[in-house]
C-alpha cells in the first residue's frame, strides 16, 4: 500500500489522492519530491556521512547537514567517528552499526524536510537501545506533516491520530488507539499480546 503513495505502483481500481486531487495528476517527480521515505533496510552509498544525508539535497549547507543529524539523534556517534562527518561508511554503510545506518537515512529524511513521510517498518530490525535511538528520531521527525506508518511493534503507532488494521490485505479496524481498544477488536487483541500499555 506505501507504494502508491509515491506511485512505485499506480492502483488499478479508485484513486489515491493529496488535497483532494488524484495523485496521477501531478508530474512523477513533482510527487516524489513531497515525500521521504525510511524503510527496514537503509539504503547508503560508499560515501561520506554528510554526502549521505545530503543526498537529494547536494546544496545543502554543512550547518543544516548537523542539525539534521541533531534531529536524527546521529551527531553524537558522528563526532566520535575519526573524520567526524568526512568518513567514509562504506558499501551500504558497512562500517555503521544497523542503528546508526537508520539514524542516518532519518538525518536525510530530515533534511529534505518533505510534507509527506512514508515510515516502513523503520525500528524493526533494531536492538532495544537502537530502536529507543530510533524512535526518538522519528518522533521528532513527524512533528508538523503527515506521516504514514508501517508498524507491527504497536508502541510506534499507538499516538496516531489514525491507526488502520489490515488482515490479509483489507482494512479490518480504523480509529485512534483508544476507540480500536474500546471496540475491544483485532487491533486489541494485538495489544494485549505486545502488551503495549
Amino acid at each position: 500500500m506505501a507504494d502508491l503513495v509515491p506511485r512505485f505502483h499506480d492502483v488499478t481500481g479508485g484513486a489515491v489522492l493529496i488535497d483532494g486531487t488524484n495523485i496521477k495528476d501531478y508530474a512523477l517527480q513533482s510527487v516524489r519530491s513531497l515525500m521521504s521515505i525510511v524503510t527496514q533496510e537503509p539504503i547508503l552509498f560508499n560515501d561520506t556521512i554528510a554526502n549521505n544525508i545530503a543526498l537529494g539535497q547536494p546544496d545543502a549547507s554543512y550547518e543544516e547537514i548537523i542539525q539534521a543529524a541533531k534531529i536524527a539523534n546521529a551527531h553524537n556517534f558522528i563526532v566520535q567517528k575519526e573524520e567526524g562527518y568526512d568518513s567514509n561508511i562504506g558499501d551500504r554503510g558497512s562500517k555503521l552499526s544497523g542503528g546508526e545506518r537508520q539514524r542516518l537515512t532519518i538525518a536525510r529524511a530530515v533534511l529534505k524536510n518533505p510534507p509527506i513521510l512514508i515510515l516502513d517498518e523503520a525500528t524493526s530490525s533494531l536492538d532495544t537501545e537502537s530502536e529507543r535511538l530510533v524512535q526518538d528520531a522519528i518522533n521528532n521527525m513527524m512533528q508538523n506533516r503527515t506521516s504514514i506508518v508501517i508498524a507491527h511493534r504497536l508502541s510506534t503507532i499507538r499516538h496516531a491520530d489514525e491507526i488502520i488494521v489490515l488482515q490479509k490485505g483489507k482494512i479490518v479496524e480504523r480509529g485512534s488507539h483508544g476507540s480500536l481498544i474500546a471496540q475491544n477488536g483485532f487491533y486489541k487483541k494485538l495489544v494485549d499480546m505486545q502488551e503495549v500499555k
